[in-house]
């Protein structure tokens, strides 16, 4: 079975960043993806999806993107369910990023982003990252590879 989702999109409001009981980062955001056709007044409309990041990447993500931020991301679609307050049952569909790509330049992030300045992208992503690792990100630009 193939389950893989690509996407590149805006974040429509910052990366809310929490951590499990166990002390895991959990980053929730959701990106604008523009479709490739436009309606029937000739305005292209766009699609808001919601995407989960774990760990270190979950980190990384509510550090360098913000409101507006273009990113570009693969993960595998996800669907879960839970009982709200009234006892209805909600469903959930939602993206789980493996891999985040940072694509606004470094002047349209976080002000205190210290990754290096061009309209490149960074690619932060992690596959299998540290399952406990709470320490505070500090990325210098003489830590980059670029």
């Amino acid at each position: 079975m193939i389950n893989r989702v690509v996407l590149v999109g805006r974040l429509v409001k910052d990366p809310e960043l929490r951590y499990t009981p166990s002390g895991v980062a959990v980053a929730t955001f959701t990106l604008a993806v523009n479709r490739t056709f436009t309606n029937g007044e000739g305005e292209r409309e766009a699609d808001f999806i919601n995407i989960v990041a774990w760990r270190q990447l979950a980190e990384l993500c509510a550090n360098y993107l913000k409101k507006g931020s273009q990113a570009g991301l693969e993960g595998r679609l996800q669907t879960r369910s839970y009982d709200n307050k009234e006892g209805k049952r909600v469903y959930v569909t939602e993206v789980v990023a493996d891999n985040v790509q940072f694509l606004s330049p470094t002047g349209e992030r976080r002000e205190n982003s210290s990754a290096s300045s061009n309209d490149r992208g960074y690619d932060f992503g992690y596959n299998n990252p540290p399952q406990n690792d709470r320490r505070a990100i500090d990325i210098q630009d003489d830590d980059l590879p670029f």
